[in-house]
């Protein structure tokens, strides 16, 4: 990928320049080795010689990354675009990988009275969860339900009342 001469002229003061380099007659030549392996997604190893070494490449990328190049690029795009009124914000879109949702949650729409509810059912389960919870760290054990009849475990007399 070849960058325009007025493409670089935009990126190149995003760019820091080491005491030690990178020299700048090849510093455009490992920007658009970078762009190549995102826009090709191939490895860095197969990264074309007219690049420069990828090695080299690779810890360029990653000392811009760490440096916050990308990012300070992208905030100069975004406010180039919008001096020229070419800002578009009805184009904004959220990565799915950060904004995760359950399948069933696919457009699920509530009222409010039925999102009420079940918030109060929500409560009274974690209430009823931590009621049973503090029970069982008293010790004490919880044989059977209490039906509200005798104690007769048998069903014997349950038939006489």
């Amino acid at each position: 990928m070849q960058l325009t001469d007025a493409e670089w002229e935009f990126v190149e003061p995003y760019l820091p320049i080491g005491r030690y380099g990178p020299y700048p007659e090849r510093l455009r030549q490992q920007f658009e080795g970078v762009i190549w392996r995102f826009r090709t997604g191939g490895q860095w190893r197969e990264m074309p010689q007219e690049f420069g070494a990828w090695p080299t490449v690779h810890n360029r990328f990653r000392q811009w990354r760490d440096a916050g190049v990308f990012e300070a690029l992208l905030d100069g795009l975004i406010a180039e675009a919008a001096k020229r009124g070419e800002v578009d914000l009805s184009l904004v879109s959220v990565d799915s990988t950060t904004a995760r949702a359950h399948h069933d949650a696919a457009g699920m729409h509530l009222g409010e009275d039925v999102l009420i509810a079940l918030e109060k059912a929500a409560a009274e389960e974690e209430a009823r969860s931590k009621g049973a919870a503090a029970k069982s760290k008293t010790g004490r054990t919880s044989g059977r339900i209490p039906s509200g009849r005798s104690e007769d475990v048998s069903g014997a007399g349950a038939g006489s009342d």
